[in-house]
C-alpha cells in the first residue's frame, strides 16, 4: 500500500476501518488519473478487466452491500443478462460520472456505519446458493468485506494501469499530491 492510513483517533475502530476503506478507494482512482474514457477502457492484459470496468464493479458492490445490510431492494437488478455489464461502462457512463456515483455510495456507505450502535450489529444475508440458510452478519464483518473487495481489485487496478502507459502505484501518489498541492496553492 503506497499510502499511510491513520485512524481517526487511538482506538477508534470504525474510523480505522473506515479509513482504510477510502485509502483501498483512493488505489482504485489512482489509477485512473490522466486517463480518457477510452483509455480507462482498455485491457492490456489477457484479462477482460479494464480500469473503466473495474471502477464499475467496485461501485456496485459497495452499493449492494449497503442496500442488503440497510435491508432496502437492490439499486442495481443484475440478471445472467446483464451481469457483464457490471464490468464495463455502458450508454452514457463516464470515468467521471462513475466516480462522482462512488463518492454519494462512499458517503452513504460511511453516514449508514457511523448511525448503528455497534458494529456487532448484525443483517440478514439474502437467499442464494452461496450464503448458508439463514444467515447473518456483522456491520464489522460487512466493513471488513468492503475493503477486501476494494483492496483485491485496487490490485488489478495498478497491474492494468502500469500495463497501459508504466504508471505505477507510488508514481500515480506522486501525482495526485502535486495536482492537489497545485489546487490549494491555487485558491
Amino acid at each position: 500500500m503506497p499510502t499511510h492510513v491513520s485512524a481517526e483517533a487511538h482506538g477508534d475502530e470504525l474510523g480505522a476501518l473506515l479509513a482504510f476503506l477510502e485509502a483501498q478507494r483512493g488505489g482504485i482512482r489512482r489509477s485512473l488519473l490522466g486517463l480518457t474514457d477510452e483509455q480507462a477502457a482498455q485491457r492490456p492484459s489477457a484479462s477482460e478487466l479494464s480500469l473503466s470496468g473495474l471502477l464499475k464493479h467496485v461501485v456496485e458492490v459497495e452499493q449492494n452491500w449497503l442496500d442488503i445490510a440497510e435491508q432496502v431492494p437492490p439499486t442495481v437488478q443484475r440478471t445472467p443478462e446483464t451481469w457483464n455489464e457490471s464490468f464495463r461502462l455502458v450508454g452514457d457512463e463516464t470515468v467521471a460520472g462513475m466516480l462522482a456515483h462512488w463518492e454519494r455510495v462512499a458517503r452513504r456507505t460511511e453516514e449508514f456505519l457511523r448511525s448503528v450502535p455497534d458494529l456487532n450489529q448484525t443483517f440478514p444475508l439474502p437467499e442464494a446458493p452461496w450464503f448458508p440458510p439463514k444467515a447473518e452478519q456483522s456491520m464489522r464483518w460487512l466493513l471488513l468485506h468492503l475493503i477486501e473487495e476494494v483492496a483485491r481489485h485496487a490490485g488489478h487496478a495498478d497491474i492494468i494501469r502500469e500495463s497501459l502507459d508504466g504508471q505505477t502505484a507510488f508514481a500515480l501518489v506522486d501525482a495526485e499530491r502535486a495536482a492537489q498541492e497545485a489546487t490549494a496553492g491555487g485558491e
